[in-house]
């Protein structure tokens, strides 16, 4: 990553946000230099429940063989399919076999879902998360995500709006927590305009975050727009201020 806009982003954070936390970016990649994957045995099945470690400074590695959950394996890339009688799962179970999660009011309103889910699969070997300040000159994040506070968030929100003219550029699609912060802000990507993606409304992974946390996800390009943005958006207004002192 370029160190000036590393570097910018830190001070311009600290001076709009109040030194909240730094937001965390990841990239798919095939080499992983000096590097090693993640311990499968030191990682917890749910993804999310990983990255306390990455807001701490350090680095999570994945690929397909560390990710304990099968969930997680797809909305990273690494598998296509779904656990058999996946739309039972998510809704409504089966009875002395499987309990459902009750995500969706039937098994039938699951595969019609399914159909309209964009597909995605990983560019690479590995997917590496850190956090912003810990991306060395040679590496390229693909997504910056935020866990963020509701403050945090709106301010988020807002500063992405400052040149969009569409009101619905930012989404919150129904989706797992990994799909709301990696699949579908890397589809993103492909977009001639980015949306936001605000997720973490994952019932299952909301243990797993503070209970004040929502996530925000973009693309890296579409940040450093919003980075260019903030010294002319309503950051140096005094609204936001108002805003800024309980951060």
């Amino acid at each position: 990553m370029d160190k000036h806009l590393q570097n910018e982003l830190i001070a311009k954070w600290n001076e709009y946000f109040n030194k909240a936390e730094l937001p965390i970016g990841f990239y798919y990649t095939d080499n992983l230099g000096d590097e090693m994957p993640s311990d499968a045995k030191s990682l917890h099945r749910c993804v999310i429940c990983n990255f306390g470690r990455v807001r701490r400074g350090d680095a999570l590695i994945l690929h397909a063989e560390n990710i304990g959950c099968g969930g997680g394996r797809r909305y990273l890339g690494f598998e296509q399919g779904f656990r058999p009688n996946f739309e039972y799962f998510l809704s409504c179970g089966i009875e002395g076999k499987m309990e459902g999660e009750r995500y969706k009011k039937s098994p039938e309103l699951v595969r019609e879902f399914l159909k309209h889910l964009p597909p995605f699969e990983a560019p690479a070997k590995y997917i590496v998360f850190k956090r912003w300040d810990k991306f060395g000159e040679t590496e390229q994040p693909d997504v910056i995500f935020f866990f963020a506070t509701a403050d945090v968030l709106s301010g988020l929100f807002t500063l992405h709006n400052y040149d969009q003219l569409d009101s619905n550029s930012a989404k919150a699609p129904f989706s797992a927590g990994c799909g709301s912060i990696i699949h579908y802000p890397y589809i993103e990507i492909e977009s001639t305009d980015p949306s936001a993606i605000i997720g973490m409304f994952d019932i299952s992974a909301r243990p797993c975050v503070p209970d004040s946390n929502l996530s925000f996800a973009v693309p890296f390009e579409r940040f450093k727009i919003m980075i260019n943005n903030m010294d002319e958006s309503f950051l140096i207004t005094d609204s936001w201020k108002k805003v800024q002192k309980r951060i």
